[in-house]
């Protein structure tokens, strides 16, 4: 089988391919945005038709939350009009498309973990992109999964734990929100659940986040603890920390869609911490 990743300098495009090279009878590329430009359709299909490939994985994205909010155009190109290319070009060569998108589709209110077709409303450009994305591949594909994700965290870039870890090597007490609740996901753990989708016809809408629910204050609390620092935290609410782009307080997604496919649930967050800390260590 070929599988060709998109993003694959992110975080999660990076373990994607990692993971993919270690499956067997995969024949695996990774592209990043100068040789897969998603705003060059001609440049895509050229690409598409030299390797051809069975199934794409779709990992690259405009993902500036706040800077969005002024490149609109920017983003959206990106994130809705080159999925659609992409979709568009998946169907002209009878690929599958992995699309992944986010929590961001939602209105973030209530406290009930969204389910897969709740209705959608965005709060913000980012948002408002990825769900045009959305709406293309499921307008021109038949052989699509939609995975939607949230507060991504793997060792091919920056996140909120390295952040964290950074911030506690030089400080004592940090003041960390605590009203936005939702669940970290870690690359490695998506990349595995990704690896087995794209050898199914399972298609559809999925949600696929590590199990469990916090703030990002309790991820902040949780990743010093594992990390054994002495970094006191303080909750706060979102209006204390204003930013260009309203974020959802409540980003629970529902795995119902998964356990009715027959996949896996994503290990728990305060475990796939622990890992990552390893990880990342070992990196270093």
């Amino acid at each position: 089988m070929k599988i060709l990743v998109t993003g694959v300098t992110g975080q999660l495009g990076h373990d994607c391919v990692q993971q993919l090279k270690m499956e067997k009878d995969v024949e695996v590329k990774g592209v990043s945005s100068k040789e897969f430009p998603l705003t060059e359709p001609g440049q895509m299909e050229k690409y598409l038709m030299k390797f051809h490939p069975d199934a794409v994985i779709h990992c690259a994205a405009y993902t500036a939350v706040d800077k969005a909010e002024e490149e609109r155009e920017l983003c959206q190109a990106v994130n809705g009009e080159g999925t659609r290319n992409l979709a568009l070009l998946c169907k002209k060569i009878d690929a599958k498309l992995i699309y992944i998108s986010t929590d961001y589709v939602f209105p973030g209110t209530g406290e009930e973990p969204y389910e897969v077709d709740a209705p959608k409303a965005p709060v913000n450009v980012y948002g408002a992109s990825k769900l045009q994305g959305e709406e293309a591949v499921q307008e021109i594909l038949d052989k699509y999964f939609i995975v939607r994700i949230s507060w991504v965290f793997g060792s091919n870039g920056k996140n909120f734990i390295r952040t964290m870890l950074k911030l506690g090597e030089t400080r004592d007490r940090l003041t960390v929100v605590d009203d936005q609740i939702g669940s970290p996901t870690y690359t490695r753990d998506l990349a595995v659940l990704l690896a087995r989708m794209v050898r199914t016809e399972k298609y559809g809408v999925y949600h696929a986040t590590n199990e469990g629910f916090c703030s990002w204050a309790d991820l902040a609390i949780e990743t010093f603890r594992q990390a054994g620092l002495q970094v006191e935290v303080e909750r706060t609410a979102s209006d204390n920390y204003p930013t260009a782009a309203r974020r959802p307080c409540n980003s629970r997604l529902s795995k119902e869609s998964l356990d009715q496919a027959g996949f896996s649930r994503l290990p728990r967050w305060q475990d796939a911490v622990g890992r990552y800390l390893i990880e990342i260590h070992d990196v270093v």
